[in-house]
């Protein structure tokens, strides 16, 4: 489970980057919350954010990651583990997905590096 964290020197340009592929949500009157996650993926082990979303609301989890040789995945799942139909955006080493929740409630989002070495990534999210 990831936890929000202060950035270490490496993170910063991950989160850059994560932060200018969500300011195109913000373009279409997205906020970018303050808050962030970062850390470290590894082909095979995908890590996973518990996350509260509110029913009216809808949101965008946008993720870069340094290493560009891999592909990052970004997917959402309700409470119970189902894989959500949501809006996807890939472009190598970022990605984004958007989801507009039928219920308020938990839910995870899953971060995966497909193929690559080890890489940080940061992952941020806007809602409106």
């Amino acid at each position: 489970m990831l936890t929000a964290q202060e950035p270490a020197p490496t993170s910063v340009t991950a989160r850059s980057r994560a932060l200018e592929l969500a300011g195109a949500f913000a373009n279409d009157g997205y906020k970018i919350r303050d808050g962030f996650w970062a850390g470290t993926l590894e082909a095979g082990k995908p890590q996973f954010l518990q996350v509260n979303l509110f029913f009216g609301n809808e949101y965008w989890f946008s993720a870069a990651a340094l290493d560009p040789s891999g592909k990052l995945s970004v997917t959402l799942f309700d409470e119970d583990g189902n894989l959500l139909k949501e809006e996807i955006f890939q472009d190598g080493a970022s990605a984004a997905a958007g989801l507009v929740p039928g219920t308020s409630g938990k839910y995870f989002v899953r971060l995966a590096i497909l193929g690559g070495d080890k890489s940080e990534f940061c992952l941020v999210y806007s809602y409106k």
